[in-house]
């Protein structure tokens, strides 16, 4: 946990962010809940604004929409994936292509709607020809999305795909192995499944995607009926 903040911090800094967002101490009253709820959703529509025209990276060149993120800003569970395709880049909203229309018959089946989770990814900008973001464009961008988990303080993490899940748990091992366990993410459980993209290209994956999404649903529900 130690060293995943130490990492997390230097991220930041290196990134330029040098303020970090609280979340206003809460006796858990609906009008406190309202004015935290109203605050993120502030801070995020500003971050957002503030970043759209980044050039920390080479990804802008070929961006037409930052597709910074959307969703709950009191999300118990983030969902992060790789980066936008086609689809995104145009409407500036992280999965809302083909992929973006499973993920959504996906969390449907485990009785989360869309709107109930944060969605984002780790490179805010569409790689040519939807090719992995490189290293180099992870690291760039990857202290948004560290301040975005900062802002919305997520309870759990669902990582889509072995992209997302090998920068965020800085692992090599290949996804049947970190789909085997949840894993900790910044003190905070993270559960591993196949992109949907990949699904879509290999759909006897979807079995086994079922399995994963099961799995995190029991921890997911538990969860929720804590708050």
């Amino acid at each position: 946990m130690k060293k995943a903040i130490i990492q997390y911090l230097e991220q930041l800094q290196v990134s330029g962010i040098t303020e970090l967002y609280r979340t206003k101490t809460s006796k858990h009253s609906d009008s406190d809940s309202a004015i935290a709820f109203a605050d993120k959703a502030e801070v995020l529509a500003e971050k957002k604004e503030a970043y759209k025209d980044c050039r920390k990276c080479q990804l802008w060149t070929g961006r037409d929409k930052f597709v910074y993120g959307e969703g709950n800003p009191e999300a118990v569970c983030m969902v992060i994936g790789e980066g936008p395709g086609a689809q995104e880049n145009l409407q500036g909203r992280p999965f809302v292509g083909e992929a973006g229309h499973l993920l959504d018959k996906m969390l449907i089946a485990i009785k989360i709607k869309r709107d109930e989770v944060y969605i984002a990814n780790i490179v805010k900008c569409r790689p040519p020809n939807n090719r992995e973001p490189e290293q180099v464009e992870r690291l760039a961008c990857l202290p948004y999305l560290m301040e975005q988990i900062e802002i919305i303080q997520p309870r759990i993490f669902l990582l889509m795909g072995r992209v997302a899940a090998q920068t965020l748990l800085q692992s090599n091992q290949p996804m049947k192995v970190l789909r085997e366990k949840p894993h900790d993410f910044l003190g905070r459980q993270a559960y591993v499944t196949y992109h949907p993209a990949a699904l879509l290209r290999n759909p006897d994956w979807k079995k086994e995607a079922w399995i994963d999404l099961q799995k995190f649903q029991v921890v997911y529900t538990a969860l929720q009926q804590e708050t």
